[in-house]
């Protein structure tokens, strides 16, 4: 009790003595103010529990969800087979388990291709502003021009079928709301006092951005991708439908709502449960950045 009155002393001390005990500090105080919005929990235990059951899929599942079993078919929801099963007999609990894995992986690597990309766009168009601002922001309406599905549509066409490309699909449509968030940020933040001293100081202009510029963007930009996680997971669902996206047998949930939309009268439960698989982890996702947003910027809570 001792230690944990220290540890939360420290946390709290009203004047930090190092940049790691500011940094801490500043932590702790947005998890105090993210922990008391009952609806940001819920999302944050939505994507937890997704997690959780990625990372244990092979002890939570009875099989892989790829391998046929006709004698299973079309079986309705039961203490054996939880979701029931599909029309090759595998069991769709296991094949959501496993889906959750891909739905993670296309998070992920969307994530670290498209943070960087509009981080850097934006930052510069907004610092330097001029030509290259006006520049940056004609390619980024471009992109914001056109429905995301539509033109991962014809990304995909051109680089061909196939989950990879399907990731690759939606980042080359997803960057261009981040660019307008960090070249917004960086408009006000560019003749602010200590971006005027590490000017006079003599800092690069590549110094200023890196190490004072970005980072000071990074906030806004984590939290409209929590908000865009949704459209991404639909994104990738509505390829994986189309059948562009990850190919048969893998067990992706856009693809499982394809094969199996013909028995939605007669055996509901093939194309419902990912269907509802998709819209719990995008509520998940959406309640998530709504709590971030209000911890990052309070009046917009208001």
């Amino acid at each position: 009790m001792a230690a944990d009155r220290s540890l939360r002393g420290w946390l709290l001390a009203e004047v930090p003595r190092s940049k790691w005990q500011a940094r801490s500090q500043r932590f702790y105080i947005g998890w105090l103010e993210f922990r008391r919005n009952p609806i940001a929990m819920i999302g944050l235990a939505i994507i937890l529990g997704l997690i959780f059951v990625a990372a244990f899929a092979p002890w939570i599942t009875a099989s892989d969800g790829l391998e046929p079993e006709l004698a299973n078919r079309l079986q309705a929801p039961s203490a054996e087979h939880w979701f029931g099963t599909d029309q090759l007999g595998r069991d769709i609990f296991d094949r959501i388990i496993w889906g959750s894995r891909i739905t993670l992986y296309i998070v992920g690597l969307v994530t670290i291709i498209v943070v960087p990309i509009g981080l850097v766009i934006g930052t510069i168009a907004g610092y330097l502003g001029g030509l290259v601002d006006s520049v940056l922001m004609r390619l980024t309406d471009i992109f914001l021009a056109f429905p995301r599905l539509i033109l991962a549509m014809a990304f995909v066409a051109v680089l061909g079928p196939g989950l990879e490309n399907a990731v690759l699909a939606i980042a080359l449509t997803t960057w261009s709301p981040f660019a307008r968030i960090a070249r917004a940020e960086a408009l006000t933040i560019r003749n602010s006092e200590f971006i005027l001293a590490a000017q006079v100081q003599g800092v690069s202009t590549v110094g200023i951005l890196t190490r004072h510029v970005t980072p000071l963007c990074v906030s806004s930009v984590i939290v409209r991708l929590t908000l865009d996680m949704a459209g991404i997971i639909l994104t990738a669902a509505g390829l994986g439908f189309l059948g562009l996206g990850a190919q048969p047998p893998t067990p992706e949930w856009g693809a499982m709502i394809s094969l199996g939309r013909q028995y939605l009268i007669d055996q509901w439960w093939v194309p419902t449960v990912p269907g509802i698989a998709i819209l719990v982890v995008s509520l998940g996702f959406n309640l998530l950045g709504d709590g971030l947003r209000d911890v990052f910027d309070p009046k917009s809570g208001n």
